[in-house]
């Protein structure tokens, strides 16, 4: 099992790469795969970051070396090849 590490601020990767099916304040359907979630800042940072209205699958996201490789580009490319998984199999 791979460790946690903390996330790279100003990476969202997470907030773009995969689907999410719940309600997000400003995307009541949630958001497709590859689409910016409207919670993303300019810098990437969460607007939701702590708040009670954000998505629990998005609290129960855990920043892993393996996920998140060294940068933005490793952890979009791995949480897109993750989802493409998910949606495929």
């Amino acid at each position: 099992m791979n460790d946690l590490i903390p996330c790279r601020i100003g990476c969202g990767a997470c907030c773009i790469a995969p689907s999410i099916s719940s309600a997000i304040p400003g995307m009541p359907n949630g958001k497709p795969a590859g689409v910016r979630c409207v919670q993303l800042t300019q810098n990437n940072e969460c607007r939701l970051f702590g708040k009670l209205d954000r998505p629990t699958v998005c609290g129960q996201f855990r920043a892993t070396a393996e996920i998140c490789g060294t940068d933005f580009d490793a952890a979009l490319m791995n949480l897109m090849e993750l989802e493409a998984q998910t949606r495929d199999g």
